[in-house]
């Protein structure tokens, strides 16, 4: 991390990807069409060949990078891919899920503190900012962080350099910083959750993973290569049975590649030869939001932009277009309610 990073404005997506081997990338015209992964991402959908090119460009580069996506789409494994392919490889990767940590402790481990800085610290404590020296940190749920953290890391990145808690020595940190968030970031931001000066500073690289249902063609692969870990953890030789994966393209996931692989891992315990995975049903063909009688009904899987765009307009609808009834009756405010409803005019559900 340096504080003299160029921000990038576009993502460049004409690049050279790497071999399947793991040796030096060839030239893209080299690339074989059957080429399936890329570091510890599988998937030979266009959105993940995209994804591929865009990690590829970035990750040699020493720029923070923002990875959006819904829970269950890899997130991680996308931030472990860019430190893997980094010259920073040898270095420590450290993950932080900053929705965990409580925001009286949040400094604390992230910069570490000084001996009786507080009532307990009864030795000097390195965070994982110090930890993660050479390397990289990945702050995951980025936009859960407490607003006054927020204003200590968007000083630590635009300076590269932090004090413990209760010490006076300024601390230079050499570290790429990745975060990642399973929220709309801008939506954070109108909802006043989230900084704007801080997002435009991680936002440097962003990122979107896609979730399953924008890549069913890799559903069949990603089934394939988790069984083939199962049975080479357990030594076993276990198949799928006739059908199942024609049943897992067409069921929704909205869990996720993390839904599909929990899936298919109780599906192999249950089985002696034959993996049946039974759970998963055909997303439903109909609406899968229903108002009736001043109420809603949402079918399991909904999205959540989708479910909130419908709550939203439903109590509006209810309150006879009372703007100011709908906002306090949601718990939210008049500005963003009026912020939602502009941008359910301009994109639908998901703007």
């Amino acid at each position: 991390m340096r504080p003299d990073e160029a921000q990038a404005s576009t993502i460049d997506t004409e690049t050279q990807r790497p071999g399947s081997d793991g040796n030096a990338a060839p030239s893209a015209e080299r690339l074989p069409d059957a080429w399936d992964h890329y570091g510890l991402l599988y998937g030979a959908s266009p959105a993940m060949r995209e994804l591929y090119q865009q990690i590829e460009k970035v990750a040699p580069t020493s720029l923070t990078v923002l990875i959006i996506g819904e829970s269950g789409t890899g997130k991680e494994l996308v931030a472990r891919t860019l430190h893997e392919k980094s010259p920073r490889s040898s270095g420590p990767f450290i993950p932080v899920n900053c929705g965990a940590i409580p925001s009286t402790l949040i400094e604390g481990e992230l910069f570490g503190h000084e001996k009786g800085s507080f009532t307990g610290a009864i030795q000097q404590h390195a965070g994982y900012f110090e930890r993660a020296a050479g390397g990289t940190i990945l702050l995951d749920e980025i936009t859960e962080m407490a607003p006054d953290m927020q204003i200590k890391l968007l000083r630590v990145l635009e300076t590269a350099a932090f004090h413990r808690v209760g010490g006076t020595e300024q601390i230079s940190t050499d570290v790429r910083v990745i975060a990642a968030t399973n929220r709309d970031p801008q939506l954070a931001v109108q909802d006043g959750r989230f900084r704007e000066d801080l997002l435009y500073r991680l936002a440097v690289f962003p990122l979107r993973v896609p979730p399953l249902r924008e890549r069913t063609s890799d559903i069949e692969l990603l089934a394939r290569h988790f069984l083939d870990q199962l049975n080479a953890a357990e030594k076993t030789r276990k198949r799928f049975a006739k059908g199942t994966l024609d049943n897992l393209r067409h069921h929704r996931w909205p869990g996720n590649v993390r839904e599909l692989k929990n899936a298919i891992h109780r599906a192999f315990i249950l089985a002696d030869e034959e993996v049946e995975v039974r759970s998963p049903e055909p997303a439903p063909r109909n609406r899968r939001i229903v108002r009736r009688d001043g109420r809603i009904e949402l079918a399991v899987g909904t999205p959540l932009p989708e479910a909130q765009r419908e709550l939203i307009l439903a109590t509006l609808a209810h309150f006879g277009g009372d703007k100011r009834q709908t906002a306090s009756t949601l718990g939210i405010s008049l500005k963003t309610l009026y912020n939602r409803l502009d941008s359910y005019k301009h994109g639908g559900a998901d703007a």
